[in-house]
């Protein structure tokens, strides 16, 4: 190659390179950032741009407002679905949420807790079988196992008796599950469709880094099973496991469903391009009715929302928490606003109690979080060690009076990447009960272990990195 022809090609890739980090430096600015994060991307477009540039455009979009315009808005007013009036809604946390996601606090729904494996099967397995008109389900991971092969067959063996299936599937998490491993329901006139492809050429709504980590099962629009269980045999199954992992959910039968199915649906339409009023248009009669006494608040958050008003809920749970919080989370890496909070409580006297795993399916997790539990121990917080075995459970209590279950967990990518899924829980039975499962929990761990010595340059090392690219698992 000539020299001129060299020049041209180095002028023509500064010109490149300078474009894309202002592209770059544009998006990242129009982004709600911690100054932490910002001034890391800035850092590295500045001194890295042919590195970190491409990173960046794969890895660190947040909210994206083309997204937010096409996606049909999560939660609107549902006919029917009426707010209720009770002392729930005074409290701070809801109406933190009601004030970002305009969802308020809904009243006359039955719900159940579901603790383990195989009562979340047959949850799902029942749900399935005795659906009369739809199924709607979403998961992040469908499994090539024993338990992905039944949940298969079965939702064929629906479709082809008349019942409307849909399946979402995430990208990611379903990578190698979502093509012919889920024909049969195709073939049976069942619906899949994939969430997100990462490849940018293979559809208009394409990312390599924003997952839909939502766990929803939605039996006619009226019985919705929500958790942190993946389609599975890690997370669930007909019969017992020696190793399966110990994970939490709910059933929830009422008004509030019909909101989930609604998340379902703004889901489905933007995956699939299909028309929004006309998957509502397919609403039933009769779908949106009293079933008990729990009180809850619907709250989805991601990419497709305004605000984070998950994240905020949280935060004012544990704002407003007098006596107690119980932390429940596989993976442990709060942000400075949620760290520094747990901190203060734990000093002003308040029992902050932490239970993650021993050891989760993630070690760098693992090393990200000890940072935090050293301080939370410091502070006078009770760190417990889940073990044997994996908990994949995700929880927060508070003063026996506000209950949270869903999809998110407390790590940086659930609270402001993911798209996510939460059950806010008012009514005390209902709450004393998770603190009843929690309880459980805290019989099956140990303290975790306080730090007697200084870290070596290794471990210290070792941990700031593993910090740094947990955002990204």
């Amino acid at each position: 190659m000539s020299t001129v022809a060299l020049t041209i090609l180095e002028h023509f890739l500064t010109v490149v390179g300078v474009l894309l980090a202002l592209f770059a430096f544009a998006r990242l600015f129009s982004e709600r950032r911690q100054p932490g994060n910002t001034f890391a991307w800035l850092l590295g477009i500045v001194l890295i741009p042919y590195v970190a540039v491409p990173l960046f455009l794969l890895f660190g979009g947040r909210k994206l407002r083309r997204l937010m315009k096409r996606k049909s808005r999560v939660l609107p007013a549902v006919a029917g679905v009426v707010a209720c009036h009770s002392e729930a809604t005074a409290t701070p946390t809801a109406q933190t949420i009601n004030s970002i996601s305009t969802c308020p606090v809904i009243g006359c729904n039955e719900l159940r807790l579901v603790a383990t494996g195989e009562e979340a099967y047959a949850v799902l397995e029942q749900g399935i079988r005795e659906a009369k008109h739809s199924i709607h389900i979403t998961t992040f991971i469908l499994g090539r196992d024993d338990t992905g092969r039944r949940l298969v067959r079965l939702l064929a063996e629906r479709a082809r008796a008349g019942v409307r299936v849909r399946l979402l599937l995430d990208a990611v998490g379903c990578l190698f599950s979502s093509r012919g491993f889920v024909d049969p329901i195709r073939h049976a006139g069942g619906e899949v469709a994939v969430f997100m492809p990462v490849l940018p050429f293979s559809s208009m709504r394409h990312s390599a880094n924003l997952r839909n980590h939502r766990k929803l099962a939605i039996f006619d629009q009226h019985t919705a099973f929500l958790g942190g269980h993946n389609l599975a045999r890690e997370y669930l199954g007909p019969t017992p496991l020696r190793k399966r992992w110990r994970d939490f959910g709910a059933v929830v039968s009422g008004p509030s469903a019909t909101l989930l199915n609604d998340v379902f649906l703004a889901d489905w339409s933007f995956a699939t391009d299909q028309s929004m009023d006309q998957l509502r248009a397919e609403a039933l009669p009769g779908a949106v009715r009293q079933e008990g006494d729990a009180e809850v608040q619907v709250v989805a958050s991601g990419p497709d929302c305004a605000g984070d008003a998950l994240y905020e809920g949280i935060i004012s749970m544990v704002q407003e928490a007098e006596r107690s919080i119980v932390i429940v989370t596989p993976y442990f890496i709060p942000d400075e606003v949620l760290f520094r909070s747990l901190i203060v409580k734990a000093r002003a006297g308040c029992d902050v109690t932490l239970i993650v795993p021993e050891k989760s399916n993630h070690p760098v997790t693992d090393y990200a979080r000890r940072h935090f539990v050293r301080e939370l121990q410091s502070a006078g917080a009770d760190v417990r060690l889940f073990g044997p075995g994996m908990m994949h459970s995700k929880a927060v209590i508070v003063d026996d009076r506000i209950g949270l279950l869903g999809s998110a967990n407390l790590d940086l990518r659930s609270l402001f990447v993911n798209f996510e899924i939460g059950l806010f829980v008012y009514s005390r039975p209902e709450v004393l009960a998770m603190r009843s499962w929690a309880a459980g929990l805290l019989a099956s761990s140990k303290p975790a272990p306080t730090r007697r010595r200084s870290l070596g340059f290794g471990q210290t090392v070792l941990e700031e990195c593993c910090r740094l690219l947990a955002p990204l698992l």
